[in-house]
């Protein structure tokens, strides 16, 4: 999707007026965002215009000397003039972090507590909706309209003074929380000022709704905080609403998109969604970041990807997007060297390289993973990706207390830091404290219930404690989130197997037959395209297990059948699989599995096979025992000789060769 230069040149105008805009009201990571997207967009060497120039043209006459922008509404434009002077102040004291100080230039106490004596006694009932319904909300926003009177100001100055009450009540949430992980540490504290805030805005709606429902004059930031609120609230449903009226009335706020993505939870929801959405690029990267989030990886979105680096061929967010595709489908090797690239073109930069260190721990690249924790550590030892990284450097040490250690330092720094809870869980799984684990997967799920490895280590945590039930349920949340990830079929059928359901056990392992069928034909690299390729070589365990299920149910025909399978994995050939063989039932069709590749083309090791495992040495010998028990003295003679080789279940083939040589001399013929 190439642009022209007149599109290149509006794109860039907006971006420019994004940094101003979110500057103005302190929505500092969106400026960023927009800035790095601003930065590298490719500029024309024939061009003689500085890349500046759409914000250095003649400014208007009676403009103070500062870089803010105008407003096309007239009466927005002398509302703001006339508070120029404490809009800095007000700016100054937000910088400062004076939070309350910057609310009070424009919203005393006075007025605020005012605004909450006006609502209460129309009903007591009246707060924030908690419910999923739009009727809640709206019953909510007329009971405190009756006496509401909104002070005369700008937009721009009620959203700064509003969201510097919001900033106040979330320093304010962590300065009463307790110390993380700690005995009265439950995760209950809350946002005390929400309340405020969602009846100012509420009354401020209602004052400008004009018959299509929508606030007469408004900007779409007002609807962003809004929304905000209503998300801290849980009232998702209504936050959505809103956070989807705002976009459509100001696109480029950076912070409004990441709000919806963070609601969430399915690829259905978000393809329900797009409809509503306003047709732009924002639109188009917002696709592209939450189907990552929602660990899509499909040639869509590689395509999708690909056309947005041709705009912006070095902007630090997408080349991190691409890296995390790449991780998404397991290609370890190309996620590592797309990090390498973006942390040679921005050294500075921490964001996301939790998630690098994850994959150099998966690797096991001791050597990369600590140049990556000194080089956070000299940039921000204090920001909470530079805790996490190092705390996987401890990990990979094996030193868990160190790592917990600082896995806490980080959630200190940010409660919402999602790494740090799963990371911490692991830890705690690995020093055999199940409670702490539990609690730490369990706050993580709270930050994002997207993250299926908290899911998946919930289920591990109870299955350690043996208390299967609980661990399936986990198991099948996790499943649900990573549908073709053998790894979570393969715990599913594991823990039906211990709970005796050996039929449901089966299914959920031919599942995760499939799912690493899927990843090793290639679909890292290439992303598919036609069929899949099913000569790749399967998990032996897998197959083991499959078939000491099918053994439990009396079917010897499948049992030989799976067990055969296991033993030709030691040569790779599963070419003579049949589709029909590892067959699932059409209720368990994932309802991710339109959006998910078609397969891979078949760059995966087809024909290497795994060798003599553990696996495969059980399997010949239950062949060996079964040729035994149906009189083929042939062929469990050559099976029994060939264990003998192996190395594996020596003794035991030893004397079921003895045995067999006894039966050939003693009785062959019977």
């Amino acid at each position: 999707m190439p642009l022209n230069e007149r599109e290149t040149a509006h794109l860039r105008a907006a971006l420019q007026g994004a940094v101003v805009k979110c500057s103005e009201r302190c929505l500092y990571q969106s400026a960023k965002w927009a800035a790095e997207l601003l930065t590298s967009i490719q500029s024309s060497d024939t061009s003689s215009e500085p890349e500046d120039s759409q914000m250095t043209e003649v400014p208007l006459e009676g403009l103070p000397p500062i870089v803010v922008t105008g407003n096309i509404d007239p009466e927005e434009a002398q509302l703001e003039a006339r508070e120029i002077n404490q809009y800095l102040l007000a700016k100054s004291l937000f910088d400062c972090r004076e939070y309350d100080r910057c609310a009070a230039v424009f919203l005393p106490d006075t007025v605020l507590s005012g605004i909450l004596s006006t609502a209460t006694p129309k009903n007591q009932t009246t707060s924030t909706p908690k419910g999923k319904g739009k009727g809640k909300a709206s019953s909510t926003r007329t009971s405190s309209t009756g006496m509401f009177k909104a002070p005369r100001l700008s937009q721009k100055s009620l959203f700064l003074a509003l969201y510097a009450k919001f900033m106040s009540g979330e320093k304010k949430k962590d300065e009463d929380s307790e110390m993380v992980m700690g005995p009265h540490d439950g995760g209950n504290t809350i946002n005390k000022q929400l309340v405020t805030i969602a009846r100012f805005l509420e009354g401020w709606f209602a004052e400008r709704e004009s018959e299509n429902g929508h606030a007469t004059g408004s900007q779409g930031w007002l609807e962003y905080l809004y929304g905000m609120v209503l998300a801290k609230d849980k009232n998702e449903e209504e936050a959505m609403r809103w956070l989807i009226r705002s976009v459509h009335l100001y696109s480029f706020n950076w912070g409004c998109w990441m709000e919806m993505t963070s609601l969430i939870s399915r690829v259905e929801d978000l393809n329900r969604m797009s409809t509503h959405l306003p047709q732009n690029i924002l639109s188009f990267i917002f696709h592209l970041h939450t189907s990552l989030e929602l660990y899509q990886s499909t040639p869509t979105l590689a395509n999708s990807l690909s056309q947005l680096l041709t705009i912006f061929p070095t902007s630090p967010f997408l080349l991190t997007c691409l890296a995390l595709l790449a991780y998404h489908t397991k290609d370890f090797v190309t996620a590592d060297a797309h990090f390498s690239n973006l942390l040679s073109l921005h050294p500075h930069r921490l964001d996301s390289l939790d998630h690098y260190s994850n994959i150099l721990y998966v690797m096991n690249l001791r050597p990369k993973l600590s140049f990556l924790a000194h080089l956070c550590s000299s940039v921000d030892k204090f920001r909470p990706e530079s805790c996490v990284v190092i705390g996987n450097y401890y990990s990979l040490l094996s030193s868990h207390e160190k790592a917990v250690q600082y896995f806490r330092r980080a959630l200190t720094l940010d409660r919402t830091c999602l790494s740090a809870w799963t990371l911490m869980g692991h830890e705690y799984v690995e020093l055999k404290n199940t409670h702490a684990a539990i609690e730490s997967y369990r706050r993580a799920v709270d930050v994002n219930r997207r993250d299926y490895r908290a899911w998946y280590g919930l289920g591990q945590t109870y299955e350690v404690l043996e208390m299967h039930a609980y661990a399936l349920w986990y198991y099948k949340r996790a499943a649900g989130l990573r549908p073709w990830d053998g790894k979570m079929w393969m715990a599913v059928g594991s823990c039906l197997q211990k709970m005796g359901r050996d039929l449901e056990g089966i299914k959920a392992l031919k599942r995760a037959l499939l799912a690493d069928t899927y990843y090793d034909a290639g679909v890292g690299n290439s992303f598919g395209s036609g069929g899949r390729e099913r000569g790749g070589t399967m998990d032996p365990e897998i197959l083991l297990q499959i078939a000491g299920m099918y053994e439990r149910l009396e079917d010897d025909v499948e049992a030989r059948a799976y067990m055969e399978m296991c033993v030709a994995q030691e040569e790779g050939a599963a070419d003579n699989l049949e589709a029909s063989i590892i067959n699932i039932h059409s209720d368990s069709q994932s309802s991710d599995e339109e959006s998910r590749p078609g397969a891979g083309t078949g760059g995966g090791d087809s024909g290497a096979g795994t060798g003599v495992t553990a696996a495969t040495s059980k399997a010949r010998m239950w062949l060996a025992k079964h040729a035994m028990r149906t009189g083929d003295y042939t062929r469990a003679m050559q099976l029994a000789t060939e264990l003998c080789q192996d190395g594996v279940e020596v003794e035991e083939a030893k004397a079921l060769v003895r045995e067999v040589r006894v039966r050939l001399e003693g009785g062959g013929d019977q």
